[in-house]
């Protein structure tokens, strides 16, 4: 029987690569996201909706019969200290960050209940583990996925469901190059140079690659993570090792 993973946000960078790479491995795959993609089977929703999420994954559920693996993957970035942070971009964050993989969880759950198995992925940050300057409610809503992940982890374990956080560092996707690319428009910086920077800022010297968040996640997706479960794996090239 072909396993069947949900998707969030897989239409582009870090999502799309993972939707590949699931793919090559004979997995089902259904994207949840607002921008439409040839990648995997589109399903049209916006994630930061919870009764829009709930109400595509059961129709998934129905559809298919079992629901074998979740990624929440669906995002997004914000520079801004708490002074410059309104409540409503609060409250629009932790609805895409945090409130959408709450649903997507929630969601799986019973499927993966009645199948006694299940795998879920959370994409969280390298800051779960680090702060970061100009990052405050960013960084919020990372932590809160590495929460999520673990507790998802400890209380479902019973039902042989096993949750993790991947923890990607600094990763070249379109998310990445917007997020320069408005600090460019707002500084007058060379984009050239703000890149150099970055990388210069890793260990590995170099920025981390879509595919290679993409491995790990298949990697906890598989049978040879059978044991691992309530972790937080990260990938950021020995940034946080400092």
């Amino acid at each position: 029987m072909q396993p069947v993973a949900i998707i969030t946000g897989g239409s582009f960078g870090i999502g799309k690569a993972i939707v590949e790479k699931l793919q090559s491995q004979n997995y089902r795959v259904f994207n949840l996201d607002i921008a439409h993609s040839e990648t995997g089977e589109f399903r049209h929703c916006d994630v930061s909706q919870v009764e829009q999420v709930k109400q595509t994954i059961a129709e998934i559920a129905a559809e298919t019969g079992h629901i074998d693996a979740l990624v929440s993957n669906a995002g997004k970035h914000l520079s801004a200290t708490i002074e410059q942070t309104d409540e409503a971009t609060l409250d629009a964050l932790f609805a895409l960050n945090v409130k959408g993989a709450y649903a997507a969880v929630q969601a799986v759950l019973p499927s993966m209940k009645t199948q006694h198995s299940g795998k879920i992925v959370l994409i969280s940050s390298d800051q779960a583990h680090v702060g970061k300057p100009n990052s405050f409610a960013y960084n919020l809503t990372k932590h809160a996925l590495a929460s999520m992940a673990k507790t998802t982890a400890l209380d479902y374990a019973q039902y042989n469901i096993r949750a993790n956080a991947v923890c990607p560092g600094t990763i070249e996707t379109p998310l990445f190059h917007n997020a320069i690319d408005k600090y460019c428009a707002k500084s007058g910086a060379d984009k050239a140079e703000i890149i150099a920077e970055e990388a210069a800022l890793q260990p590995l010297g170099r920025l981390g690659q879509p595919q290679e968040i993409a491995a790990l996640v298949a990697f906890l997706l598989s049978d040879d993570a059978a044991f691992i479960t309530g972790s937080l794996q990260t990938i950021d090239g020995g940034y946080t090792a400092r």
